[in-house]
């Protein structure tokens, strides 16, 4: 008796627009799934992409909203758990014993709108949802829904380096391919995010779209490089809270708030909790493909030195004059 696919590679609950879609958009090899396709310049999974198109039509944006963006494997997972302990930080003290992020997987706590809420055709109730609401993408720019361009909605952009960013892409991917397909060998994959076939890819109008919105719309983008967050996490909390308009008092400094936060959103901490280990996300994601190795610099262990000049002249061609420069230590 064979078992049917995990949630995350199914593709059978497609609507027939959204397959009268598919029909004509351009695809290419997929990392997960069978395919990727090309929607307003963004090569994404068909069952995303439906989750993607129900979110610009139907989600209603908050004054209030906090919305984290990435590409995938840029420091999501990370980041959500800093930004959920950062901003209920009076709702749930640091120091309680049952704090939600040691019972739940930081994607539980803050949703992804096209992965989770609106994707397989759900209507999400937002009923139980407390202000501000903390939510999540890895939509482009130029595909988020209208009703967050029109409101004081805040977004929060993590950027990681792209030779991390690929590895980790690369080994997410394979991990989820485990057992119900064959994997992706590096060089194939390599090639793929070289000509932009990445998941929510180009990788480089991914980040520019929300660097330069950062530049010309301050309030309404805040942009975080990874590697800055790994190397100097205490200023980089501070930033985001001043942000965020809840900035840490001198009581809470004394008291060890903030160091309780970067303690307890540690990768290693994360990884360990038994949620992490064991537990599944009701998509069929076993939690612990979300905590690989989470450091700077893992690509040395994998590129060879072709590789790593093709990606630096590609980088450096498509980042020319922006301003934005790696850290690839």
């Amino acid at each position: 008796m064979t078992t049917s696919p995990p949630k995350y590679l199914q593709e059978d609950s497609l609507s027939e627009e959204c397959k009268k879609l598919l029909s004509i958009l351009p695809k290419e090899k997929g990392w997960v799934g069978s395919y990727i396709y090309n929607y307003q310049g963004c090569w994404t999974p068909p069952r995303l992409l439906q989750g993607v198109i129900a979110c610009q039509q139907q989600f209603q944006a908050e004054d209030s909203d906090v919305i984290l963006v990435t590409t995938p494997k840029s420091g999501t997972t990370w980041l959500k758990s800093l930004l959920f302990a950062l901003m209920n930080r009076v709702k749930h003290p640091m120091f309680e014993p049952n704090h939600p992020l040691l019972v739940n997987n930081p994607h539980v706590l803050v949703p992804f709108l096209e992965h989770t809420l609106y994707v397989d055709g759900q209507v999400p109730d937002f009923s139980t949802f407390t202000s501000p609401r903390l939510l999540a993408t890895h939509v482009p720019f130029a595909s988020l829904p209208k009703s967050i361009m029109d409101s004081r909605t805040k977004l929060i952009y993590l950027c990681r380096n792209p030779k991390d960013t690929f590895i980790s892409m690369w080994h997410f991917a394979n991990n989820l391919r485990l057992h119900h397909k064959d994997t992706n060998s590096i060089h194939e994959m390599f090639d793929l995010f070289c000509e932009g076939l990445s998941l929510y890819g180009p990788f480089w109008n991914h980040v520019l779209d929300y660097w330069k919105q950062s530049i010309e719309n301050p309030n309404k983008v805040f942009f975080l490089m990874y590697e800055e967050i790994k190397e100097k996490p205490k200023i980089q909390l501070k930033r985001l809270a001043e942000y965020l308009e809840c900035p840490f008092s001198m009581e809470e400094e004394n008291c060890g708030v903030l160091n309780e936060i970067l303690r307890m959103c540690s990768f290693e901490n994360l990884r360990n909790l038994e949620v992490n280990t064991n537990g599944k996300l009701s998509t069929g994601e076993g939690n612990k493909v979300f905590f690989r190795r989470g450091e700077i610099g893992d690509w040395r262990n994998y590129f060879t030195t072709e590789m790593s000049d093709k990606l630096n002249h590609i980088i450096e061609e498509k980042f020319q004059g922006s301003g934005l420069k790696f850290s690839y230590v």
